[in-house]
């Protein structure tokens, strides 16, 4: 994948490690913070970016697997601005609401589980959560 200099780009971000969700969570985790300038290119899989001086500090080159191309549906885009991101381009989740509450039943014992919302998350991406887990 190639991008030429001056278009806007997304930059990936994850959650930390520590944040599973019944184990599923590696499939929805690609998220992407809002489009920033591509600068140059540095060698053939790399760009620089220019990059607001609060956000890493310095480090301005990333792997094109990081990026991906900016369009006008910012349905997937979290704001830069709203997360605290550490060196490794993770953030922490952290439970917003809790919307439903459940009790699942079965032969031998009974499940308690929650619908939460996540911060920087909309309603639809809810998700349910064990109470043991929460």
């Amino acid at each position: 994948m190639e991008f030429q200099m001056g278009k806007n780009v997304l930059l990936r971000v994850s959650p930390m490690k520590r944040v599973m969700r019944f184990g599923k969570r590696i499939k929805f985790s690609p998220r992407y913070i809002y489009p920033f300038e591509i600068l140059e290119r540095v060698g053939p899989v790399a760009y620089r970016l220019v990059l607001p001086p609060n956000l890493f500090g310095g480090h301005s080159v990333f792997y094109v697997s990081m990026l991906k191309r900016y369009h006008e549906d910012s349905d997937y885009i979290i704001k830069w601005n709203s997360i605290v991101l550490n060196k490794y381009l993770q953030y922490e989740e952290k439970p917003l609401v809790v919307l439903d509450c459940d009790v699942r039943k079965f032969r031998t014992k009974e499940i308690k589980s929650m619908k939460v919302q996540w911060k920087h998350l909309l309603v639809e991406e809810a998700t349910w959560e064990t109470e043991k887990d929460m």
